[in-house]
């Protein structure tokens, strides 16, 4: 019997099928998350980043966590871009250059996946991976009627997993073992997303985000400060001499209430004066927090325009320059997403339900659509100028371009409306019309254009013999170029003028014929 391998060569095991991996592991689902952005300063930051470098990520992962629930900056921006590709059109394809037997096996997979509930959900938490660097989804297969599906497919926190070390980084559960444990093959889908190079746990983009974060939280504070000093009038009260302590703290508990309740009582002979402070400006905190969000944007969407972090230089052009950068963050995000789905959903999905490829590479796959609709346009333009000019086009890769399918056996098909003719005179009329005047409207245009080009020859003929001969006398392009101006400073175009008058003309006359000849053949 065939062993049923993954693309790693890891062999198949039937209990992935009968329940989950982490369905025995009860003391991850028991955890209690950790908050370490709570009174989270540089130097602490500094501490869990280091921790994760040397094996530790699980505060790592939880200081994510928390960033994303406290700051709506990053919360939005990462909302938008994960959203760009959960939102995609996609398709199952054959490979490249398919047999007919892929062709229908990725047929095939295409109605079983098509049955997955949660798909959508599915590609919005694999999208996860694009802040924190990986993103786990255990699947839950379920046998419906003669075809494996998976009956669930669950996120699971990265605090759940640790990094191992070894030829290839590999994600494993932490299982209370020095090494973790091995995640299933067939039970898991595991996206790493880059955002730069390197180890996993440094290659998240929330690392390149937390660091404003920290800033922005200095900042806010600040001016959480500033108002509460700048905000309020100064109360100042004032007892007379000889006052008791109990009447100075019934003076000042009286200024405190004053300050929030806008309301006290304080025994006669004492007084309250409300003092104007002297002004100060919040705008120092403002830029720090505008840097920190532009800075934000910058990392997650390629620039700041296609948000409102940068609400002073929001032109219309810029814009659309920082919204084309999105757009490729989006595909190139598509295209790691797709891979790793094809890989860990679409692959098994085919084997387990015996269509299976002859290897992993020539598996079915899942392909997100990003044409742009100016693409369309695009190749609408271009492919009828291309054929004209004698180019061959294959139709099987027009159609790929287009992604329009071939018509099944009688599907209907969009055509020309092409209104049909009342008489047989007006039928042959009309044969005429758009025939045989085309035609000779054709010829009259290819005639004029023939003679006016003979007529026009002899003087640009001698045009370029002068032109020879100072090129020939020329000693160097300098002088070349002083003979050259020298005589033509001012090109002779009168002949060429009296030419196109006349060959005007008889195209103007040329014209009236037709539409007279026109007029003749509808008995105008």
């Amino acid at each position: 019997m065939v062993a049923i391998v993954d693309r790693y060569g890891r062999p198949f095991e039937q209990r992935t099928l009968d329940e989950p991996q982490t369905a025995s592991m009860v003391h991850l689902q028991r955890e209690f998350a950790g908050h370490p952005t709570r009174g989270l300063t540089p130097s602490k930051l500094a501490r869990i980043l280091d921790d994760a470098e040397q094996g530790d990520i699980r505060a790592q992962y939880e200081a994510f966590e928390d960033m994303e629930e406290k700051d709506g900056h990053v919360a939005s921006e990462m909302g938008k871009r994960r959203r760009a590709v959960a939102g995609l059109e996609w398709s199952i394809e054959p490979p490249l250059n398919p047999t007919a037997a892929e062709s229908t096996a990725a047929a095939r997979v295409a109605e079983l996946v098509a049955g997955i509930a949660g798909w959508q959900t599915m590609l919005f938490d694999a999208t996860d991976a694009i802040g924190k660097g990986f993103a786990c989804l255990e699947i839950e297969w379920r046998r419906t009627g003669r075809s494996w599906l998976p009956l669930a497919i669950d996120h699971r926190p990265q605090t759940w997993f640790q990094l191992h070390r070894g030829s290839r980084q590999e994600i494993r559960l932490r299982d209370h073992s020095a090494d973790g444990a091995p995640l299933n093959p067939f039970g898991w889908i595991t996206h790493v997303h880059r955002a730069k190079s390197g180890y996993i746990e440094r290659a998240a983009l929330m690392r390149v985000l937390i660091w404003p974060f920290v800033f922005k939280n200095y900042s806010v504070g600040d001016l959480a400060e500033f108002l509460e000093i700048y905000g309020i009038p100064m109360r100042l009260g004032k007892y007379p001499s000889g006052a008791t302590e109990a009447d100075k703290r019934t003076l000042m508990r009286a200024l405190v209430h004053i300050g929030h309740n806008a309301a006290g009582i304080i025994p006669a002979g004492m007084e309250v004066d409300f003092h104007d402070i002297a002004n100060g400006d919040a705008k120092a905190f403002e830029v720090m927090l505008d840097w920190c969000e532009r800075t934000q944007s910058k990392a997650i969407l390629g620039g700041t325009l296609t948000s409102q972090a940068d609400r002073g230089s929001n032109t219309n052009a810029l814009g659309n320059v920082h919204n084309d950068v999105r757009i490729d963050l989006r595909d190139s995000d598509a295209l790691q997403v797709a891979a790793t789905v094809t890989r860990d959903l679409i692959y098994p999905v085919a084997v387990l339900n015996g269509l299976a490829p002859d290897s992993p590479e020539r598996s079915p796959r899942l392909v997100f659509n990003t044409r742009q609709p100016e693409d369309l346009k695009l190749y609408a333009d271009a492919l009828p100028k291309l054929v004209q000019m004698g180019m061959d086009v294959p139709v099987d890769w027009a159609r790929q371009q287009l992604r329009v399918p071939k018509p099944k056996d009688g599907e209907a098909v969009l055509t020309f409306a092409k209104a049909a003719p009342a008489t047989a005179t007006a039928a042959a009329t009309a044969q005429v019309r758009f025939t045989a005047q085309p035609e000779r409207a054709d010829a009259i245009t290819d005639t004029l254009s023939e003679l006016l080009q003979d007529a026009a020859d002899p003087i640009v003929a001698e045009w370029v013999d002068q032109i020879r001969g100072m090129l020939a006398s020329a000693s160097s392009l300098e002088e070349f170029r002083d003979a050259l101006l020298a005589q033509f400073e001012e090109l002779p175009t009168d002949q060429l003028q009296t030419l196109m008058r006349q060959a005007l003309m008889g195209a103007d006359l040329a014209g009236r014929s037709v539409v007279k000849s026109q007029s003749s053949g509808r008995g105008v």
